[in-house]
């Protein structure tokens, strides 16, 4: 009985705090070469290094295929749940970064503009925010929680 409690529990628990879709991970993981999946799940470093080495010659690319679980597992745990969505923002950061819409999504208006008129700032600012976005997001959930 208490082994099921502590199941239900975790379950419960692991639910509640499930900020990143596995199923986005592995949509991003076919351009993974990019590194885009692992700045989704928050490891920007290796990221960056996946960008610049085509996924450490696509060998670190398929190796990922089974880490995305552990790395999902591990976003869920690190960031603040709330009622700004992470999929969403990264979906829009994805697609339309260099036009800053993510940036109003999350309530930053004047740099969405910003980024708006100059191509997400020359796309240094859509780089920043591979690197930021779920700090970004997990600031904001923790704001609006506190409210």
């Amino acid at each position: 009985m208490g082994v099921e409690f502590s199941c239900t529990y975790f379950a419960a628990v692991n639910e509640e705090r499930n900020t990143h879709s596995k199923v986005y991970g592995y949509l991003l993981w076919i351009f993974g070469f990019t590194g885009s999946h692992r700045f989704y799940y928050g490891k920007p470093i290796s990221g960056t290094i996946w960008f610049f080495t085509l996924g450490l010659l696509f060998i670190g690319w398929l190796i990922d295929l089974f880490l995305i679980p552990s790395m999902d597992r591990a976003a869920d745990l690190r960031y603040e749940p709330g009622p700004t969505n992470y999929t969403f923002a990264w979906i829009l950061l994805t697609f339309l970064g260099v036009f800053g819409i993510h940036r109003f999504y999350l309530g930053k208006w004047i740099t969405g503009i910003l980024y708006l008129c100059t191509g997400g700032l020359c796309l240094i600012g859509y780089l920043y925010d591979l690197w930021t976005l779920n700090s970004q997001i997990s600031e904001t959930n923790s704001t609006a929680q506190r409210i």
